[in-house]
């Protein structure tokens, strides 16, 4: 017998039981020749794995730049309903990298699970256009459809998030460092590639193509689909020459079983006759590796650190929620061309890829030139500083958009216009139930009324009586209007003698700045109206009113129109976004008839470019913020904690967009107030993590690793432990 191996069944009898025993490490990949590209060191494969990436961040954020305004506008949500349900999508894409880990580590390998995840992945897409289908089903199905689709899409880009970068350096050899940093630089360029070209096209697929009379969600969804399809079938192209590892074992697990034994274990050993230990983590030092116990220490020093950060990214993610819906109600003409609301978020990206070497290759050379300590923590305390800022600015437009916005009928409460289409000035007086007088105006023959006059009821419900003075002839009507409703008084001429109607105008005129439009009919024949290759409307004859109709802005110099017994064309000029215009066709003595043209509510003049400043400050802050702390935490974690690190930094994404959906559901407050908010709470933990940050003192690379003679064996280590135990017995 081996008498070292005598000598260790001896240590053995002394040392505590392990319900776990150590698994053997897996053996290293057999060497083999792969194809490289262009002779280089670069691994043919990697040029998959990039294409890859392009394909899948374009399916992901083109997808989900569209997704506020269809929770909008074409489900129907409120605006607070549809900002929580975009978050709580944002947040699930970030919790289930965990499961994509997991699987890939415990079970299934990296290359196997991105290829099942990915058929989950375009699953959802499927899902998620079928629901965006007006002719498929009712609100409930598209409902359900499009929450069943987002859940296989969250499944889906989460559970590839952690892997698909992971195999990429997996194809480099150990020898090829310096060529697979380069490959992680070209692998979030792809990144940032393909978010900036998707938020850019998505939202004109969805604005600019119109499919059965509005806006096309189905094509939006649908092409990102697409690409996702793309992205699967070229991953798999490169099956035969990838490098595959088999799985690893899951090291998050094993930090969580360490963690939760020295937890335990620390609860079963609270007799004031045991010692105390250094760190409450050397309480799993009766099961658990040395080495392993210290890289779990330095990853819970990074982990404290990481408390504060989710509120940054309350803020950050608002880009395709708040400050979307807060685009919609801006003017997006700027002269050379018109900008859609979900296009602003293609600011972020390019934005990202021009801060980047600007601040790495000028502002922190500048800084440091000038002897100042610009260390990582402080870099992220001054991101967290600029993102508040922006919430700030964005604050500010929002003020600024509330005053210029038409304001909106409260309770007990209308808006009243009138439009006079006789030929001479009509006095218009409106009286309420006692005959007292609630509004006196003189109207000119097809005078432009510039807003709408504002008139108070007693109930929900109430009869108002108009008396209308025209030439020597007085009539009087009556008119019942409800509350928080919009109202036009139409007065006609027929012959010497006029008359009255009320129209009821539609709450929201205007969508996600596109331009709404309807028509008087003054000719004695019905009129059918062409304003595109899927919109057409008839109106009726004799005064006939139309529906509001939403149209693309932009110029319409020739409209067809058509009678029973002629065809002619109106000129309705320039159409603004976001304006609501009131169309009267009547006769001309020498030409065919003609359109008089009237805001019927003004366009907000307030440029979209106004959000340009706060885009800036938060870019700005992300780039110090993110790209340094993860950096920062990179460097601060033992080499086997980095997946665990990873996984940390998404669950704060995570937790940050949980906030977002617990403000905007549970806060009440209108939206600049909420913004203010967001502002003062990251203001707050700013403070609070430059304080920990103050704190911190940095690990350097030596401390990760116990010199050789300081290592303890486990006998000696648990020595007292075993006395302790044997005492008790």
């Amino acid at each position: 017998m081996n008498p070292f191996q005598k000598n260790e069944s001896k240590e053995t009898l002394f040392s505590p039981v392990s319900t776990e025993e150590v698994q053997p490490r897996p053996l290293s990949l057999p060497k083999k020749p792969t194809p490289k590209i262009c002779g280089s060191n670069y691994p043919l494969s990697i040029a998959f794995i990039v294409v890859n990436e392009f394909c899948e961040r374009f399916s992901y954020y083109g997808m989900k730049a569209v997704l506020t305004l269809y929770f909008l506008y074409f489900l129907h949500w409120s605006e607070d309903t549809s900002t929580s349900i975009y978050h709580a999508f944002s947040s699930l894409c970030y919790f289930t990298p965990m499961l994509g880990a997991a699987i890939a580590d415990s079970w299934l390998g990296k290359f196997k699970t991105i290829i099942y995840l990915s058929l989950v992945y375009v699953l959802g897409h499927v899902v998620k256009s079928l629901g965006a289908l007006p002719i498929i089903g009712g609100q409930m199905v598209h409902t359900v459809l499009s929450l069943v689709g987002l859940s296989l899409i969250a499944l889906g880009t989460g559970g590839i998030k952690p892997c698909v970068a992971a195999f990429g350096g997996d194809q480099f050899e150990e020898k090829h460092a310096k060529e697979r940093t380069r490959y992680f630089s070209v692998f979030y360029l792809s990144i940032n590639a393909g978010s900036l070209i998707s938020t850019f096209i998505t939202p004109m697929l969805r604005g600019d193509v119109q499919c059965f009379g509005e806006d096309c969600y189905a094509l939006a969804f649908g092409v990102p689909g697409l690409l996702m399809v793309i992205a699967l079938v070229v991953f798999a192209m490169g099956s035969k020459i990838y490098r595959k590892p088999p799985p690893e074992g899951n090291i998050v697990t094993q930090v969580a079983k360490c963690i939760w034994f020295a937890i335990s274990n620390r609860f079963n050993n609270r007799s004031g006759d045991i010692p105390k230990r250094q760190h409450w983590l050397d309480w799993a030092a009766e099961k658990y590796p040395k080495q392993l116990i210290m890289d779990v220490k330095a990853l819970t020093r990074v982990l404290f650190l990481y408390i504060p950060l989710p509120m940054f990214w309350a803020l950050l993610d608002q880009q395709g929620s708040r400050w979307t819906l807060q685009a919609t109600r801006m003017n997006g003409n700027l002269g050379f061309f018109v900008l859609q609301p979900d296009q602003m978020q293609v600011l972020n990206p390019l934005l990202v890829l021009i801060f980047i070497p600007l601040f790495d290759l000028v502002i922190y050379r500048l800084v440091s030139k000038c002897g100042i300590n610009f260390s990582s923590l402080r870099k992220m305390a001054v991101g967290m500083i600029l993102a508040s800022l922006a919430f700030a600015v964005a604050a500010a437009v929002e003020i600024k958009i509330n005053r210029m916005t038409p304001l909106q009928p409260g309770p007990q409460e209308i808006f009243l216009k009138a439009l006079n289409l006789a030929d001479d000035e009509v006095k218009v007086t409106v009286l309420g139930d006692e005959n007292n007088t609630l509004l006196e105006e003189s109207i000119r023959s097809f005078q432009k009324m510039p807003r709408y006059a504002q008139l108070h009821l007693k109930t929900k419900s109430q009869d108002f009586h108009f008396y209308l003075k025209y030439h020597n002839l007085s009539v009087y009507t009556k008119h019942s209007m409800e509350e928080k409703n919009w109202y036009s008084l139409i007065i006609l001429e027929d012959g010497k003698n006029i008359s009255s109607m009320m129209v009821k105008d539609e709450e929201n005129k205007t969508t996600n700045a596109m331009t709404a439009v309807r028509f008087v009919n003054t000719l004695h024949k019905e009129v059918n109206i062409s304003l595109g290759t899927d919109i057409t409307l008839s109106v009726g004859e004799d005064y006939g009113v139309s529906a509001y109709t939403t149209v693309q802005s932009g110029e319409y110099p020739v409209v067809h129109c058509r009678t029973e017994d002629k065809n002619f064309s109106l000129n309705m000029g320039l159409l603004d976004p976001g304006t609501a215009y009131l169309f009267v066709i009547i006769n001309s003595t020498n030409h065919d008839p003609q359109a008089w043209k009237m805001e019927d509510i003004p366009t907000n003049k307030l440029s979209i470019a106004w959000q340009l400043p706060q885009y800036a400050l938060v870019t700005a802050g992300e780039v110090m913020f993110s790209v340094t702390g993860l950096e920062f935490s990179y460097s601060q974690a033992p080499s086997s904690m980095k997946s665990v690190l990873q996984a940390a930094w998404l669950l704060t994404v995570a937790a940050g967009n949980i906030i977002v959906l617990v403000v905007a559901q549970f806060s009440g407050l209108v939206q600049w107030a909420e913004f203010i908010l967001f502002s003062c709470l990251l203001l707050v933990v700013c403070l609070i993590f430059s304080i920990m940050g103050y704190y911190y003192a940095p690990t350097k690379p030596e401390d990760l690793q116990e010199p050789a003679d300081k290592q303890i064996s486990p006998t000696q280590g648990n020595m007292i432990n075993l006395e302790t135990k044997k005492t008790k017995l």
